[in-house]
């Protein structure tokens, strides 16, 4: 296996999970891999459309660094693990994220974007009556709000992540359509030197590519975005390091000779 770090995972300490960690790790011992980064969940004011899901995405941070500080500890010379967190970001949210962010002493953190001007791209209300197109580019517009707004990140997670959930999914899909707003998130990425997940999570969406699609991770490339960190987006232990093979051939194939692990939120690089 060409990629032996999987940065993007997720436990009961996510609200969407039910996996206890400790079945995490010895899952990922089991496949060999040399390094995890948990990255749990942390949506600050989210809009929560069944109303016994509230609070779900928002982390008790102390419990979970309490759990992998034991297991840290337990695994010690069998695996590295990592303490990251995914962080929903949105503008209005800039002090409370900043303030967060510098709460912990995290080795790894992604921006993601899980909710678009207030609304859930995962629900269809999210898609009606309009084109994906129209979804999609309104997406893609508030993550260039989100960059404006927030700073304290290490990569910017499955950046067209809204292509899980539109009605057509990635068939109508392409850099080229949205070139023109999908370079002004590059380039922003690339000057304030964040890097962007390869999520491979997009496999069990149904979506004939990875997010983000090969498109955009050629042009970051061809741009000169190096850092990149590959990501499962596991939620359960039979997920772990799923579609890493595609993911370091998709990589290799846009330029790239190596992939980006971090400790301490300073990027290593492992040749692919």
């Amino acid at each position: 296996m060409a990629i032996k770090s999987d940065y993007h995972l997720h436990t009961s300490f996510s609200g969407d999970s039910t996996a206890p960690m400790e079945d995490m790790i010895l899952k990922g011992i089991e496949l060999g891999l040399t390094s995890m980064c948990f990255t749990e969940h942390m949506d600050m004011d989210y809009v929560y459309i069944k109303p016994e899901e509230t609070g779900m995405f928002e982390l008790n941070t102390d419990s979970y660094l309490y759990e992998l500080a034991k297991l840290k500890e337990k695994y010690s010379g069998k695996i590295q693990l990592l303490f990251g967190v995914e962080l929903g970001v949105q503008p209005h949210l800039r002090r409370e994220l900043a303030i967060y962010a510098k709460s912990f002493e995290f080795d790894f953190i992604i921006a993601s974007s899980h909710l678009c001007n207030r609304k859930d791209p995962y629900y269809p209300y999210f898609y009606e009556n309009r084109t994906d197109e129209d979804a999609y580019r309104e997406y893609f517009s508030s993550i260039l709000d989100n960059l404006k707004a927030f700073n304290n990140f290490d990569v910017y997670g499955h950046l067209d992540y809204v292509v899980r959930y539109g009605k057509n999914k990635d068939t109508d899909y392409s850099y080229d359509q949205y070139k023109d707003i999908l370079d002004k998130i590059l380039k922003t990425l690339i000057e304030k030197e964040k890097g962007l997940e390869i999520n491979t999570g997009a496999i069990s969406y149904g979506l004939h590519d990875l997010n983000p699609c090969t498109g955009i991770l050629k042009h970051y490339r061809e741009l000169g975005g190096e850092i990149i960190t590959v990501g499962s987006d596991a939620h359960e232990p039979g997920a772990i390091s799923s579609g890493f093979a595609r993911a370091a051939e998709i990589l290799t194939a846009c330029g790239f000779r190596y992939y980006t692990t971090f400790e301490k939120r300073t990027p290593e690089f492992h040749r692919i």
